[in-house]
């Protein structure tokens, strides 16, 4: 505690540590679903994107915030328009895709002519720097995303579970897959503030697929990827502060560290 309230007496870090919250909840509670659903793919497909989306934003002299939200959300209304049937077959075409929006993100940079040293905070994540409507903007963001999760979570477990029989039910499978999409989306451009373009996926699956590992109750799930998720994030941010290492480093290595003890220790039960 005594190494938070140090934290908390700079007013940037006040700003990274609400930043990384927010970020945290999102990503769990979206990163949840995701997991359950089997469409990892599409997390790390919109990830991807949040790249180039940020470097254009960058060279058009517009806010990074701006270019994550656009090209994640754009991305994620463009996954929709696959159905889910032929997904495997268009895996060669999205990983294509892909990497032609890896080349442009970086064409972008290069012609950047003003100093970019924060090519690196693109891709790995930063917690310099982040202002006050930054926060105000992610918190009203993931407000709205959450408040929109909640409303539908109940059909959307359903389908989640078993689509065909929840499609017998009545219940609008296409239209709930289409807009988890879009707010998979949302979650991602949330996440790449902090974590980075290329370090999102770690913050959507790892938190999840440990709580998951934990407990097949899914409220109880869904709590513990939250908590875990917070925690990667705060632990990150201190671990930053005091290394001169990427905040997403950290938040990758956390939780792969927690999924690992999970996994270990459903090993040493099933011995026992």
């Amino acid at each position: 505690m005594s190494v938070i309230r140090e934290l908390w007496s700079f007013p940037f870090m006040v700003n990274a540590f609400r930043a990384g919250t927010i970020v945290a909840v999102v990503a769990a509670a979206m990163g949840w679903f995701m997991v359950l659903r089997r469409q990892s793919f599409a997390g790390h497909t919109l990830a991807t994107v949040g790249f180039p989306g940020a470097a254009l934003a960058t060279l058009l002299g517009i806010g990074t915030l701006v270019g994550y939200f656009t090209f994640c959300v754009v991305a994620a209304l463009v996954l929709t328009t696959v159905p889910r049937r032929q997904a495997g077959q268009d895996a060669a075409l999205t990983g294509t895709v892909q990497a032609f929006l890896l080349a442009c993100g970086y064409l972008f940079v290069a012609l950047y002519r003003g100093f970019l040293g924060g090519v690196d905070s693109l891709l790995f994540g930063s917690f310099l720097g982040i202002t006050d409507v930054q926060v105000v903007v992610l918190g009203l963001v993931a407000a709205a995303a959450l408040g929109v999760l909640a409303v539908i979570g109940r059909p959307l477990l359903f389908a989640s579970v078993d689509a065909e029989v929840a499609a017998a039910r009545g219940v609008p499978v296409r239209v709930l897959s289409c807009l988890f999409l879009v707010l998979l989306g949302v979650a991602t451009a949330c996440a790449g503030q902090i974590t980075g373009a290329l370090l999102v996926f770690a913050l959507l699956v790892m938190p999840a697929a440990s709580a998951q590992l934990l407990t097949a109750r899914p409220l109880v799930s869904l709590a513990a990827t939250v908590l875990i998720a917070v925690a990667v994030t705060w632990g990150a941010l201190v671990a930053a502060y005091y290394s001169p290492y990427p905040i997403g480093f950290y938040v990758t290595s956390f939780a792969f560290a927690v999924y690992v003890v999970v996994r270990l220790g459903r090993v040493v039960r099933s011995v026992l």
